[in-house]
């Protein structure tokens, strides 16, 4: 008869120690939903406002001969 308390009790535990995890992630899944930090890729027809540079366009810079 203890034996079956016993393996009562820890599938008890198991199943609310699972349940505990369970609503944790949903919570956490919630608050990363809630922020919108950036998107993942540029939208369509906002490419790269600058023309791309020429290598004639190049000034040279430094003193170095």
């Amino acid at each position: 008869m203890e034996t079956v308390i016993t393996l009562v009790a820890a599938a008890l535990l198991i199943a609310l120690g699972t349940r505990l995890i369970h609503r944790l992630n949903a919570q956490h899944d919630a608050r990363i939903a809630a922020h919108h930090f950036s998107d993942p890729y540029p939208s369509p027809g906002h490419g790269n406002p600058r023309p791309p540079e020429r290598i004639a366009d190049r000034r040279p810079t430094g003193t170095w001969p």
